[in-house]
């Protein structure tokens, strides 16, 4: 973790982001020992108040604990994780030639999953971000218009539904609709749109407890999630770029 903190810092640094890491300290869910846990904020066009706020996990399980074979091996989340790190490590190449009316934040989220059994508690990183954020606690000023969550979105077999959730909250609904019209305009049809799934991630904690009108993008027909298969090979560059592109021209249409 530390090697991909310093990582992103360098890439978002270099590109002329500010980079902050917002630490915290968490119970291990086994022995209840403190782990030290940070999430990553880039921040763009600090003097902007009203933001927008892409985000992403950026831990990994530590078990592969769905695994039929071996629950104890190793998890790579190359899907699970990675992905949508990576689209947002490729957006910022692009951030400044958006022409943007408003601020824009990333965030990687810590302990997303830091989870050894399936009562352990999800969403550290997302919970202490949007109490410190309702709590106007953030290390800059930030008011989010709305909030999108990319969390497996690398499937070779993309295939990304609406999550009921962000639908039935009727303040972030319109979001929703917004990002699969900009699909369907650009013909992306692995966006489709009607809902699929009711899925428990970090947009809860967003809209929740920030307050924020949040969405997430998922694709939960995965057939290697938590498991060992869930490896480089199982994702594809398309359906990454195809993400990416959707959300580089919904922010083009942003006012």
């Amino acid at each position: 973790m530390e090697q991909q903190q310093k990582l992103l810092e360098k890439h978002f640094s270099t590109l002329g982001a500010r980079v902050y890491l917002q630490k915290f300290r968490a119970p291990h869910p086994v022995d209840h020992s403190p782990v030290n846990m940070a999430n990553l904020i880039v921040e763009w066009f600090p003097e902007r108040a009203e933001r927008v706020l892409l985000c992403a996990h950026y831990d990994t399980l530590p078990y592969p604990m769905l695994d039929p074979r071996d629950p104890k091996g190793v998890f790579v989340g190359a899907n699970d994780g990675a992905s949508g790190v990576a689209i947002l490590m490729e957006l910022g190449h692009h951030v400044k030639d958006l022409n943007l009316k408003l601020g824009l934040d990333f965030v990687f989220f810590d302990a997303e999953e830091f989870i050894f059994r399936e009562s352990d508690p999800y969403f550290l990183g997302s919970e202490f971000f949007a109490r410190a954020y309702r709590e106007a606690r953030l290390p800059f000023r930030a008011r989010y218009r709305c909030a999108v969550l990319l969390d497996m979105v690398g499937d070779a077999d993309l295939q990304i539904y609406q999550e009921r959730n962000s639908l039935s909250w009727p303040e972030s609904r319109p979001l929703v609709h917004e990002i699969w019209a900009v699909a369907r305009r650009l013909g992306v049809k692995e966006f489709i749109p009607r809902p699929k799934y009711d899925i428990r991630d970090d947009h809860l904690m967003l809209r929740n407890i920030g307050g924020i009108p949040a969405c997430v993008i998922i694709d939960f027909d995965y057939p290697y999630w938590h498991t060992t298969e869930d490896t480089a090979d199982k994702c594809s560059a398309r359906s990454l770029g195809l993400v990416g592109t959707v959300i580089m021209e919904w922010l083009r249409g942003l006012k």
